[in-house]
């Protein structure tokens, strides 16, 4: 029961992404919508993450399993870009770099910035 409460929760957040996607003009993703709103209510405390942990670890554990259909239609697509994948892998190798790079400096100054408050509040 208690993973049925927490996939309802997530579920709901999403439906409020997804009408927030459908109400502002914005061309943002639903799904960013709901993560910040996710985001915003684990921050605030109304929701705790204990309320959802289970579940979202289940979804991070399956994730590579919700890429194997586009990774086959992929397969169909490519004989169609013919000239375009050189161009198309540049991008995607360079953008991945990019995106590592990124996350990995974000996380350190994250880490940083945790390790000094823990000093500072033990002092």
């Amino acid at each position: 029961m208690k993973y049925l409460i927490q996939f309802a929760i997530i579920s709901g957040i999403t439906f409020l992404g997804e009408m927030l996607n459908l109400i502002l003009p914005f061309s943002i993703p639903a799904s960013v919508y709901g993560l910040v709103i996710l985001l915003v209510a684990l921050l605030s405390g109304v929701i705790k993450l204990e309320q959802v942990e289970e579940t979202a670890d289940f979804f991070n554990t399956i994730m590579p399993v919700l890429f194997l259909a586009p990774a086959v239609s992929m397969m169909d697509v490519l004989p169609k870009l013919g000239g375009s994948i050189l161009p198309i892998l540049i991008i995607t190798v360079v953008s991945t770099v990019v995106v590592m790079a990124v996350t990995g400096r974000v996380s350190q100054a994250v880490i940083r910035h945790g390790k000094k408050k823990g000093r500072k509040e033990n002092e």
